[in-house]
């Protein structure tokens, strides 16, 4: 009702407007131009003081009957309420210095219908009248910085204008603060678009897919019955279940008929048509006032502050089941903590972010998934090693005071002697872990990644296949920004170089004469007179300077993670050191437990900060490499942050399994660090208890402070410092537009959308810790799959809720990270036969228990692995001062595979040492290959391609050329008809005209009278009709008589 009050009184005002005023534009309808003032303030210079009191009373008027029924759905369109709001640019407005401006300052134009003037009236086309596209509104710059960039601005937008889009400003205002311009792609721009980017859409033909029968089927049925309470309540997903499939084929403007169109605004959805102006903005050139191509460029320099779509209104529930928008629908089925249970809804992610974050989800899911299996034999893994911990020979021996092991001392002078029983707790906590069910783990392990990865090829074929991207060529990419500006500056260079060459030298400089501005401008004409840039390009010369720090960089990045692991260890030392020292008997008991933890929070801590040192400087040395393309530079950061994160992450750990206690020395020799601190070694029970603890800790901190407070926290606060610096920027805006908020405005407060490679990278990581480590910690895969429970939704709440809708972009696959994961996948194998070798007992064990057992037990094992030491031996200064065990001690025990001093050759290694390393390699080699085979058989077993999806695709694309075939045969139909009737006609005609023109002939033979007229009823004339090229042609051939006739009919 109010809508239609405001049109009446239009109606009224607009003849009283429209005779002050030629300022508005014809295209326009009453009601559009009303909204538009209404949603447009302007301040024409033209219009007498009275014009502006009446015009004030119209926006007053017409905003209070807008505001009573304003719709949530109306502030994603323009003004109007049709044209749906396809795309956002937003720039910084400064404050005006004049608003009525002289006709020689910059103009901008607040447009609503699409036009635009780029600096020259338009004219109409019919009369050669100029009229103006739009209300002018004369603003003073107050520096020339911003000048250029309104300059920039209006050439970018008159050139999207010129590309089919139509733009609305906002009203423009008083004080300084963000301006926000929505871009709208009428049909014509979307269709031509969608033709030449390829975009499959449905078509009306279908076809019935196989159904299953016999025991399949039933199988089928129960297993979705099973699901029916995990699946997410999602309008398309609970219509799977038929069995009809409609063909899609790439968009053609020339076969219309073949689509289903019920509305031309709604059929290509939001995401296709931000996608398409996308495009468009990011090939959109200005060549007038900058060398420059694309939003993403004019974003860089300053002119705009950022781009973006929509979302689909607000995320928060409304009640309304069936009128919900896909950002409520993800968020009440997808963004939710309570919906942890539920499969993700992958087709609806895809249709409202892309197919690129749908295919990080879809593997993320399919991850999370596959991580149960490996959590619950991880579960019996450890549980086995649980109960057979009473049983295991080897602790009980550890564990038996009445062995008596007298142990070496841990340190120099402060460290005593001390009994090997004294260690029983380590050594059960040992077996928890270091267990023969740990080697058949890492065997499950390393083929459960290569059946993840396998079963990934087939879901993303099942993806493209269902998202309609098969048979997807690669997309053209623009140069990135910083590229264009190095290219055109080598350009400038090349230019300059030939002018100095090819023109003397002029006496006078003419720099002084010049201004700045005009300066500027010829030589960007000049720039833009010589080569075109596909003749030039940046080489391997240009890059070399960019090489050399980054390799440089990169290895001193590596020294600064080694020297970090070296200062923990340094630590480790020095503390273990000092508490041995204590008198205190608690602190010396507990030496090993204190500086294990403490060591393992600071490599954290340590492992945190460097991460986003390591994340800034990879993007920095890319950023040196200059790679021409947006594809070329995520490709290069990625390998680039991977390097230096899993270096961080992992030094650590591999110190750990394969460095600490091996250059130790033996008593009597041990290695010394600084001449006075010794250098550590594992705990009695081994290195594999340590392992873990290091693992897990590194692991577990990871995920709760990086993964998922990080990710709560930084955006928020992100938010908040950008709140307060636009409020005190612009205080008097930010509280006008409380008020009243468009979806625009919100969406602006979200933060921007900075790309998938964080999250990636931070499961390509945990994908490290389950895989590559796994033997000395089962448990990992348990606590890999809570953490991404919570990580799917955090991501989720993320991506719905506190990030701009980012833009849509296709993709086939993960890219290149497949490549690293495949590359894990084998690193593993590797990993995992080298811990299990040579950080576990378990080699020793065999060796000993079929090799040196007498019995063919367990039973002497710890005893055949200590060796002897004659405490004479020592050193000077390294016996320790002060003995509490109260009997004097002449030999000492240590775990090592060595000489006894009485021997001929006494500490050397013994023949069980090399014994044990051969057994040690010849495991390492067996195992890499028997799982490597393994591994290349599951993936030959698995195809990559599902056998349903094959024939699918066969049976389309058989359907499609029948179709294609049934429509070319109806057009020859249709000619071969016309062709027919067209040529009974004209041998009608022709026979016509011969009879006429032959009868004369004969008359005149026979008799020189000429005729009579025949009556105009028995000779009636032919009515003309227009001929056709064909005809045209084929009368080209026939007798000259006949040709003239012809001609003339023509």
């Amino acid at each position: 009702m109010a809508v239609n009050r405001s049109s009446s009184f239009a109606d009224a005002l607009h003849c009283v407007v429209s005779g002050v005023s030629a300022a508005l534009s014809e295209s326009s309808s009453i009601y559009s131009e009303l909204v538009d003032l209404s949603g447009a303030e302007v301040t024409p210079h033209t219009f007498e003081d009275s014009f502006d009191l009446i015009e004030e009373s119209l926006h007053h008027v017409a905003n209070n009957l807008m505001d009573m029924d304003q719709d949530p759905r109306k502030r994603l369109y323009f003004s109007d309420g049709r044209r749906k709001v396809d795309y956002v640019l937003v720039y910084h407005s400064r404050k005006r210095s004049s608003v009525r401006g002289s006709p020689s300052q910059h103009r901008l134009s607040i447009i609503s219908n699409g036009s635009y003037p780029l600096g020259v009236e338009e004219k109409d086309p019919e009369g050669g009248k100029e009229e103006p596209a739009g209300v002018v509104l004369d603003i003073g710059p107050p520096d020339p910085a911003d000048g250029e960039k309104i300059m920039i601005r209006e050439e970018f937008e008159g050139n999207l204008k010129d590309a089919g889009l139509e733009i609305e400003h906002d009203k423009e205002t008083k004080v300084h603060g963000h301006a926000f311009i929505r871009l709208h792609a009428p049909w014509q721009v979307l269709s031509r678009e969608a033709e030449f980017l390829k975009i499959k859409v449905l078509t009306k033909k279908s076809y019935e897919l196989r159904e299953d029968t016999g025991l399949v089927a039933t199988m089928n049925e129960v297993w979705r019955k099973i699901n029916q309470p995990f699946q997410p309540k999602v309008p398309h997903q609970e219509q799977e279940h038929i069995r009809t499939k409609f063909l899609s084929h790439c968009f053609s403007r020339d076969k219309l008929h073949l689509y289903n169109i019920k509305s031309k605004d709604t059929f290509f959805n939001n995401t296709t048509r931000s996608r398409i102006v996308y495009e468009i903005l990011r090939r959109t050139a200005c060549t007038r006032t900058c060398q420059t191509m694309g939003i993403t460029t004019l974003i860089a320099n300053g002119v705009y502050d950022s781009a973006f779509p929509l979302h689909d209104g607000n995320f928060r529930p409304t009640g309304q089941t069936e009128g919900k928008n896909d950002r409520q629908l993800l968020h009440d089925e997808w963004a939710r903590y309570g919906a942890f249970y539920k499969y993700q809804p992958v087709d609806l992610i895809r249709r409202y972010f892309g197919e690129k974050i749908g295919l990080y989800f879809a593997w993320l899911g399919l991850y999370t998934q596959l991580l149960i299996p490996a959590s619950v034999v991880g579960i019996i893994v450890f549980f086995y090693g649980w109960a057979t911990v009473e049983t295991n020979v080897p602790s009980q021996e550890m564990c038996d005071e009445n062995q008596n092991f007298t142990m070496c001392p841990l340190c120099d002078r402060a460290c005593d002697f001390w009994h090997l029983s004294t260690a029983c707790g380590t050594a059960r906590a040992s077996h928890l872990f270091d267990n023969p069910a740990t080697v058949f783990f890492a065997i499950f392990m390393s083929l459960w990644a290569a059946m993840f990865l396998e079963h990934w090829k087939r879901i993303q074929i099942s993806l493209n296949y269902s998202w309609d991207l098969t048979g997807m060529e690669e997309e053209e990419e623009h140069p990135r920004p910083k590229y264009e500006t190095l290219l055109l500056q080598k350009r400038q260079r090349k230019m300059k170089n030939t002018k100095n060459k090819n023109e003397p030298e002029r006496g006078v400089e003419e720099s002084g004469e010049l201004g700045k501005d005009k300066w500027r401008q010829r030589l960007l004409s000049a720039m833009a007179a010589g080569n075109p840039p596909g003749n030039e390009k940046l080489t391997w010369r240009d890059r070399l300077p960019g090489y050399l720090i980054n390799i440089s960089s990169i290895l001193f990045m590596f020294g600064v993670t080694c020297s970090a692991v070296f200062s923990v260890i340094i630590y480790r030392i020095t503390i273990s050191a000092l508490m041995a020292m204590s008198p205190d008997p608690e602190v010396k008991s507990n030496v090993r437990v204190t500086v294990t933890a403490t060591a393992v929070i600071i490599n954290l801590v340590v492992i945190l900060i460097l991460d986003e040192i390591y994340g800034m400087v990879a993007a920095w040395l890319t950023e040196l490499e200059i790679p021409k393309t947006e594809t070329n530079f995520e490709e290069r950061l990625i390998l680039k942050a991977f390097l230096l994160k899993f270096m961080n992450a992992y030094a650590p750990i591999f110190y750990v399994a394969f460095f600490k206690g091996r250059f130790a020395g033996r008593p009597g020799d041990y290695v010394y660090v600084f001449n006075d601190y010794r250098m550590e070694e594992c705990a009695p029970g081994g290195c594999l208890i340590e392992l873990c603890i290091q693992l897990s800790i590194i692991m577990l901190g990871k995920q709760l402070i990086q993964n998922n407070i990080f990710e709560i926290g930084i955006p928020k606060l992100k938010k908040l410092c950008r709140t307060l610096k636009d409020k005190e920027r612009a205080p008097k805006e930010v509280v006008e537009q409380r008020s009243g908020r468009q979806q625009w405005h919100l969406d602006y407060d979200l933060e921007p959308f900075e790309g998938l490679t964080p999250e990636y990278m931070e499961m390509i990581i945990q994908f490290g810790f389950v895989s590559l480590f796994v033997a000395s910690f089962p448990l990992a895969p348990l606590f890999a799959l809570l953490n991404n429970v919570i990580e799917i939704r955090l991501d989720a709440k993320k991506f719905v809720t506190e990030l701009r809708r980012p833009d849509a972009i296709r993709a086939k696959d993960i890219g290149i990270w497949y490549n690293i994961l495949s590359g894990l996948g084998k690193f593993s194998v590797i990993i995992n036969a080298f811990v299990i070798a040579f950080t576990s007992d378990f080699i020793p064990r065999l060796v000993y228990q079929y090799m040196y057992s007498e019995t063919g037990t367990m039973h002497g094992f710890i005893n055949h692995t200590l060796s002897y030491f004659n405490v004479s031996n020592f050193k000077a200064g390294t016996v320790p001062s002060v003995s509490g065990l109260n009997k004097d001690i002449t030999l000492c025990r240590y775990k090592d595979y060595r000489e006894p001093p009485w021997s001929s050759e006494p500490y050397q290694f013994s023949k069980q040492y090399w014994s044990v390393l051969a057994a040690r390699l010849g495991f390492v080699i067996l195992f890499q290959n028997l799982v490597i085979t393994m591994s290349m058989l599951v993936a030959w077993v698995i195809p990559d391609v599902p056998k349903n999806i094959s024939e699918q695709l066969k049976k389309e694309k058989t359907l499609l050329v029948d179709v294609f075939l049934n429509e070319e045969k109806e057009k020859l139909q249709l000619i071969q008809s016309l062709f027919s009737k067209d040529l009974t006609q004209e041998q009608q005609e022709e026979l016509q005209i011969s009879d006429q023109t032959s009868l004369p002939l004969q008359q005149t033979q026979t008799r020189p009278v000429p005729p009579a007229p025949a009556p105009a009823s028995t000779a009636p004339r032919t009515r003309p009709r227009a001929a056709s090229f064909s005809q045209f042609t084929r009368q080209m051939s026939m007798s000259p008589r006949s040709d003239i006739t012809h001609h003339t009919a023509v």
